[in-house]
């Protein structure tokens, strides 16, 4: 019997997952993202992970016939490896993953994916239609998108095809997005951008009256969310947030023309109706081209791990007419 891989390397966690052939789950790990202080301590703390997977398996990882991975970026995919991580220490200017895994698993066979893109992989396999046009989104800390279009995963030349966060939705650019360029839909909309925009738009009308924290060092978007209702300039900041979500989407969908756009990330999954039901009413009024499908992932936090392992199990595609026997 041969068995199966996903890994997910986040900024904050690794976890690591074993199948068998048939997609069913045999074996788990979950580790802290390593600090550093070089990028081969990460590679370690992935390939830790792995192993403890694999002996919660029972299994030896050279029977590991195929390895998907969902990871924090930039990539250098000729190399398989993480290239200069914003979300970690700036010692660690790079991490190899592909090279490492195929020798611990003794197989070629692995496949290398941003994280948005393992969860429109993920998403597409688990799905009731396996459909060939569909984009997954994330909207968390940052925000980005995984595209399948035509049957075709969309990965990109370097792999960083999906930053959708980086569209510009506001052409008066006066919010500036973590990349350092003006009106980026993240610099908006992502939980760490949620906080200056408040603030900026209670500077806009100081008669909106508020509860909010608004100079708290510990103020954070769940502030806002958790006041929807009740506070004024919390609930004019949600419709905000609706107006811009639903630009990002819309220039989505007439970019890519999917049938069912799914989100995830910590700010749509916590939020369902005040961020992705908002952006359902919009998007149907904005979209000239056909209305698809708008729906959080059944997968919750698992999107990516998942995804990275249904890569491993249909040769990178999510397409379940080639899930291996």
């Amino acid at each position: 019997m041969v068995y199966y891989a996903g890994v997910d390397l986040g900024a904050t966690n690794v976890r690591a997952i074993v199948a068998e052939a048939d997609g069913t789950t045999i074996g788990t790990s979950r580790r802290s993202t390593p600090r550093g202080p070089t990028g081969i301590d990460v590679t370690e703390g992935v390939l830790r992970t792995l192993r403890e997977a694999c002996g919660d398996a029972g299994i030896d990882p050279a029977r590991i016939a195929a390895a998907g991975i969902g990871s924090i970026g930039p990539f250098d995919l000729a190399e398989g490896a993480v290239i200069d991580p914003a979300n970690l220490p700036a010692s660690i200017d790079r991490i190899p993953l592909t090279g490492p895994i195929a020798k611990l698993i003794d197989s070629e066979d692995v496949y290398l994916h941003n994280d948005t893109i393992a969860g429109v992989i993920g998403e597409r396999f688990h799905a009731d239609r396996n459909p060939d046009d569909m984009v997954y989104i994330t909207i968390s800390s940052g925000i980005g998108a995984g595209v399948c279009c035509d049957g075709e995963i969309m990965s990109g030349w370097d792999g960083n095809a999906g930053e959708v966060g980086h569209c510009v939705v506001d052409p008066r650019g006066r919010l500036t997005c973590g990349c350092g360029r003006d009106g980026h839909w993240e610099a908006y909309c992502s939980g760490n951008a949620i906080p200056d925009y408040t603030r900026l738009l209670a500077e806009d009308d100081p008669t909106i009256s508020t509860s909010l924290p608004l100079e708290g060092s510990e103020f954070t978007a769940k502030d806002v969310f958790d006041l929807a209702g009740e506070d004024e300039l919390a609930d004019h900041v949600i419709d905000q947030l609706a107006h811009w979500n639903a630009i990002g989407v819309t220039n989505v969908v007439h970019s890519f023309a999917p049938i069912v756009v799914s989100f995830g990330g910590a700010v749509a999954l916590h939020n369902e109706a005040l961020v992705v039901d908002r952006i359902r009413e919009r998007v149907s009024e904005m979209v000239m081209t056909n209305v698809p499908e708008i729906r959080v992932t059944d997968l919750g936090d698992d999107v990516v791990v998942e995804g990275a392992l249904a890569s491993a199990l249909t040769e990178g595609t999510g397409d379940r007419r080639r899930l291996r026997g």
